[in-house]
């Protein structure tokens, strides 16, 4: 039985943003963008094209680097770093709920005893 997609990604499926609307909508500069690419935290659809366009997983990432900068005051590597880390973990937790509904049910609620004491 497969989820319903969540609002986010409804989102990352059917927008694209331009660099100059990420900035507008997310209230960073165009130049912070820059370097979030240039870091590899934010990926445009095809690098090689030029303008640049963005999925709506990307407004996102903005989003929730805007707010790591403002609420710690980072630098963009900083907020890279932070935004690539919570990236991979959420693909690690993405995997690991895949792997838990292949798993046979006892060994999965066993292993569940094992996770949440």
């Amino acid at each position: 039985m497969k989820a319903e997609p969540t609002e986010g990604e409804w989102l990352a499926q059917d927008n694209e943003f331009s660099l100059a609307e990420l900035a507008k909508l997310t209230g960073m500069s165009q130049a912070e963008l820059f370097e979030l690419v240039d870091y590899g935290a934010l990926i445009p659809i095809n690098p090689d094209a030029q303008p640049w366009a963005f999925n709506g997983k990307c407004l996102m990432t903005v989003h929730t680097a805007s707010r790591l900068r403002l609420s710690f005051d980072l630098e963009s590597r900083g907020v890279a770093l932070i935004v690539s880390l919570l990236d991979r973990i959420c693909q690690l937790e993405t995997q690991i709920r895949s792997l838990r509904v292949k798993l046979p049910h006892h060994v999965s609620s066993h292993a569940q005893m094992y996770t949440n004491p």
